[in-house]
């Protein structure tokens, strides 16, 4: 299910990775933070030409700040095989996925500008097509690099 580790001769070794939210304190710290945002007046305009609408805003923020389960977000992450591995002298972070289905093929995506969290939900259907009603030609081992926002290994921020 998972790439193993590799060197050769030019080749950065391929290095597991675990998906580090942030402590107990550092979610308290951003909910704080988010719950004492000073908002602006609300636009002046029916539409969206002024941005976002307040009100879309206020509700996404007070979400994140109370309600969003960060916890689960990185139990999901992490039930997946992730990897750093050095290229051009950076650590690039990637999710690798092999199907069970012997012959699929390789495929490589990613969620710029948005993250890697946007293309969990079609891992399963690519590296196990069969059991979405496609045949085991269908197959995929499935790379998807964070490309933008990715993870930095040496701090776990990402």
């Amino acid at each position: 299910m998972s790439a193993p580790p590799e060197t050769s001769a030019g080749t950065a070794a391929v290095r597991p990775f675990t998906v580090p939210v942030a402590s107990e304190a550092e979610l308290e710290a951003l909910r704080a933070r988010v719950a004492a945002i000073r908002w602006p007046d609300p636009e002046l305009v029916p539409d969206h030409s002024q941005g976002p609408k307040l009100a879309m805003i206020t509700e996404l923020a007070r979400y994140w700040a109370t309600e969003y389960d960060w916890r689960r977000c990185e139990a999901k992450l992490n039930a997946l095989p992730h990897f750093i591995t050095e290229i051009d002298g950076l650590d690039i972070h990637f999710i690798h996925v092999r199907s069970e289905h012997p012959d699929a093929l390789p495929v490589i995506t990613h969620g710029w500008p948005g993250s890697i969290i946007e293309l969990l939900a079609v891992i399963h259907p690519l590296t196990n097509p069969t059991a979405h009603g496609g045949s085991a030609a269908d197959a995929f081992d499935v790379v998807i690099p964070s490309m933008l926002y990715g993870f930095c290994p040496d701090t776990g921020h990402n």
